[in-house]
């Protein structure tokens, strides 16, 4: 289905690195017109914890295709240690961010439009120090839904990866990297950790997929049934 992306207008917020970062290489090859928009700039600035840089820049970029929000933010500590400040800042990263993106770029979008975001295992994988990113990462399934609904035609989805191999764990050193790629195949029915072309597979699968919305595709090797 890529080759109904060619001359597609597509802008991937949180493009700058790792799935964001390959999602764009990979929409731009099929012959999308990518506009890359990130928190700092310098191509275009969005911070999806700011209504106001989105509002300027759909009133700037014009109509879009197709919209993809990767950006997150992580407050991955016990409950006793949890700050007011840092989970409100995960939530609108994951959940206030995809609604704003929706409010200001949905009317500029074609009946044919859609809008990608990114969920995550640990949504559906509850587990001690991740209950901000798990229960955000959850909301944004359930916010998808609701979205589809109200925006129809256009259609929106999300992607709930599971342990990938795309540089979000290269700040681990060696030893706890490679021990937790281990443990991660060890816990997937398909015996490895994910990649980034099993990711932007489905991405640009579920930008052509003009059948399927309201969904959370999970790309975790079945992780989440073990």
């Amino acid at each position: 289905m890529t080759e109904n992306l060619t001359g597609k207008r597509i802008l991937v917020v949180g493009g700058a690195r790792g799935i964001g970062a390959e999602i764009v290489r990979r929409t731009g090859q099929t012959g999308a017109d990518v506009v890359v928009a990130t928190r700092s700039g310098p191509e275009v600035q969005i911070d999806v914890t700011d209504e106001t840089t989105i509002a300027r820049a759909a009133e700037s970029l014009g109509a879009f295709d197709h919209v993809i929000s990767t950006a997150s933010a992580h407050h991955d500590v016990p409950v006793p240690d949890l700050e007011h400040d840092k989970i409100q800042a995960a939530f609108s990263a994951k959940v206030v961010g995809p609604l704003l993106l929706a409010k200001h770029f949905a009317p500029r979008m074609p009946a044919d439009g859609s809008f990608l975001f990114f969920s995550g295992i640990v949504g559906w994988q509850p587990k001690p120090g991740t209950v901000v990113k798990g229960t955000a990462n959850a909301a944004l399934a359930a916010l998808v839904t609701h979205l589809a609904v109200e925006l129809t035609p256009l259609r929106v989805n999300a992607i709930a990866p599971g342990i990938t191999d795309s540089g979000t764990w290269d700040r681990l050193p060696n030893e706890r990297r490679r021990a937790l790629y281990d443990s991660a195949a060890a816990a997937s029915l398909a015996g490895r950790v994910g990649t980034l072309e099993d990711v932007t597979d489905t991405a640009l699968w579920l930008l052509g997929a003009g059948w399927v919305t309201g969904e959370t595709v999970h790309v975790d090797g079945g992780a989440r049934h073990r």
